[in-house]
């Protein structure tokens, strides 16, 4: 067993309107109908919405994310209103290198959540957790240069925009290259800013 795997992680990490947990097996349903009632403004800057998948394709992927979120190799999250229960997004601990140790979160929302600041508190808090629980050196957030209410999230947070990585995907297309915003925040970028 890895050191990793040993690494604690809550059942729940709360925020003032959202709770955000581990992907759980049994989600499939909410995330197939968030992805398929979202999948217009999702198709430009994630790969998985532009492919025509099932319930059974959602469910068998979050299996796979529980299983890695076990190994602690990846964490997905999925975050919920605490007054309904009802799903929102989801997000999570990506590219997780636990030498240094260093995460990157990534997000995505439900077409009827957005522009109500739900990714913004629900990042707030994993970027507090990681730094707090996880002890995290670095925190990336990366997103399409086009993609501007993606790149609202870590500008609003204090996070520092390193650079552009020219032409590193492609377009949804699957010809044109496209370029990604690199934001990143380490504890030091805290001082002076307020606390997360």
């Amino acid at each position: 067993m890895s050191k990793s795997s040993l690494i604690e992680f809550p059942d729940r990490i709360e925020t003032s309107r959202l709770y955000i947990r581990p992907c759980m097996p049994g989600d499939g349903p909410d995330v197939y109908t968030a992805i398929s009632e979202s999948r217009n403004d999702l198709k430009p800057w994630l790969p998985f919405a532009r492919k025509e998948i099932t319930l059974e394709d959602v469910e068998s992927g979050i299996r796979e994310s529980y299983a890695t979120f076990i190994r602690r190799t990846d964490i997905r999250l999925h975050i919920y209103l605490k007054q309904s229960d009802e799903f929102v997004g989801s997000t999570g601990f990506h590219r997780i290198d636990w030498d240094v140790p260093k995460v990157e979160i990534g997000y995505w929302l439900h077409t009827k959540h957005t522009k109500k600041g739900y990714i913004v508190e629900a990042v707030e808090a994993l970027t507090n957790f990681a730094f707090n629980h996880l002890s995290c050196q670095r925190i990336e957030i990366r997103c399409d240069e086009r993609n501007t209410s993606s790149r609202k999230v870590p500008e609003k947070l204090g996070f520092v925009q390193e650079g552009i990585s020219r032409h590193d995907h492609l377009d949804e297309n699957g010809v044109d290259p496209r370029n990604t915003c690199i934001y990143s925040m380490i504890p030091g970028d805290l001082e002076g800013h307020r606390p997360l």
